[in-house]
C-alpha cells in the first residue's frame, strides 16, 4: 500500500496560508486534496500529496520556509493519542523511542533512528519520498524539535540542528524556532544533543498514565498493515550514509533474519537489491548538488568501496559520468 499520514500533518496549512496571503484550493484539488478532508486530523491522506503540495505551496506563495513556519505553532496534542503516552515517559530518550515505535500511527514515511556517537546522540529523523522533501523535512525537524522541548522544558538546549539541504537566504525563522547552531548540507536530517540529555528524568512522567496509555495505544486499528517493503526502505535510507545498509545489518534492525526478509521482499515482488539501488538514486541528487562534498565523498555516502565503482553505477543509471552531470547541474535529471 502507498505510504499515508495522519490529515493533522498538514493541520495549520490553511493558517500558514492566509496569512501568507495566497489561496491555496486549486493546490489542494491538484493534489486530489480538501479542505473537508482535512478537516479530520485522523484521517489518512496519501503521504506523497501532502510532500507534493508543501512543496508546490512554498513555491507558489515565495515562502522558502513554508514547512518550518507550520512547524513553529505546533504542540504535542497534534500527535493525537500518541501524545499521551509519548508525555509521560520517563525519559527523552523512552519518549522518542515510543515515538519511532508508533511511528505508523503518526506518519508512514518518517524514518527516525538514534545513533550513539560517544558523549554526543544523533537524532536522525528523514522523510522517505520520492519527491524532493524540503518543506516536509524542515516540518518534521521542527514538529520533532518541539516535541523534545515539551517533554524536556527549559532544559532542552541540543548542540545543532542538521538539514542535508543549502541554507536558505533568510536564517530568521530557523534560529527563532531551534535557537540554536544550524547546520546545512550536512550528510544526514537530524538533532545532535549531549547523551546525558536523553537520560535526564522528566518530572512530568506519570507512570500509571503512561500504562493507560500504553494500552490505549495498542488497541488502535492498523490503517496499512506492516510493509516490509516500506520498512526496508525506510532503513536504508538510515543506513546508507553510515555505510551499513547491507542485508545483514538493515534485516538486524527490522528484527528478521536475512532469508525471511528476503523472502518477504520477493513475495511482494522486489529485492533488497533492486530497493537499495533505487535508494541510492533518490539520494544521489542530495549529494551531488552539495559542493562541499567530493565525488569520493558521494561514493562513500552512497555506499561504494571506490569511486570507479561508483562512476559506473552513476553511467549505468543516468546515462552519463556524475563530473558531466555536475557541469549540468541546472537540468533535469535523466531517469534511467
Amino acid at each position: 500500500m502507498s505510504p499515508l499520514v495522519r490529515a493533522a500533518t498538514l493541520t495549520n496549512f490553511f493558517e500558514v496560508s492566509k496569512n501568507l496571503g495566497f489561496n491555496p484550493q486549486t493546490l489542494l484539488r491538484e493534489f486530489g486534496l480538501s479542505r473537508a478532508l482535512l478537516a479530520d486530523p485522523e484521517q489518512r491522506i496519501p503521504a506523497d500529496s501532502a510532500v507534493k503540495l508543501l512543496e508546490q505551496a512554498s513555491i507558489v506563495s515565495g515562502c522558502g520556509n513554508f514547512g518550518l513556519r507550520m512547524a513553529e505553532s505546533r504542540t504535542l496534542s497534534d500527535f493525537g493519542v500518541v501524545s499521551l503516552l509519548i508525555s509521560h515517559q520517563r525519559t527523552l530518550r523512552d519518549a522518542l523511542s515510543v515515538t519511532m515505535q508508533y511511528r505508523h500511527l503518526l506518519n508512514d514515511t518518517l524514518a527516525m533512528q538514534l545513533e550513539d556517537a560517544g558523549q554526543q546522540v544523533i537524532i536522525r529523523e528523514e522523510v522517505v519520498s520520492r519527491t524532493p522533501s524540503r518543506q516536509a523535512t524542515e516540518l518534521a525537524l521542527g514538529v520533532l524539535f518541539r516535541m523534545c522541548a515539551a517533554v524536556m522544558g527549559g532544559r532542552w538546549a541540543p548542540q545543532s540542528v542538521n538539514f542535508s539541504h543549502e541554507e536558505p537566504e533568510d536564517l530568521v525563522l530557523h534560529r527563532r524556532v531551534f535557537a540554536c547552531r544550524l547546520e546545512f548540507g550536512c550528510e544526514f536530517n537530524g538533532i545532535v544533543c549531549r547523551a546525558s540529555d536523553l537520560d535526564v528524568p522528566n518530572p512530568m512522567a506519570d507512570p500509571a498514565m503512561a500504562r493507560f496509555a500504553q494500552r490505549f495505544v495498542d488497541t488502535l486499528p492498523l490503517v496499512n498493515e506492516p510493509s516490509v517493503v516500506l520498512d526496508v526502505r525506510k532503513a536504508i535510507y538510515l543506513m546508507l550514509p553510515t555505510g551499513r545498509a547491507t542485508t545483514e545489518y538493515v534485516a538486524q534492525a527490522l528484527g528478521l533474519s536475512v532469508r525471511t526478509m528476503q523472502r518477504q521482499l520477493d513475495e511482494a515482488g522486489t529485492s533488497f537489491t533492486s530497493m537499495l539501488s533505487e535508494v541510492r538514486s533518490e539520494l544521489t541528487e542530495r549529494y551531488m548538488i552539495n559542493p562541499r562534498y567530493s565525488l569520493q565523498r558521494v561514493s562513500e555516502l552512497l555506499g561504494y568501496s571506490s569511486p570507479s565503482s561508483f562512476t559506473r553505477w552513476f553511467i549505468a543509471r543516468f546515462g552519463m559520468p556524475p563530473q558531466q552531470w555536475r557541469q549540468h547541474r541546472g537540468k533535469p535529471m535523466p531517469l534511467s
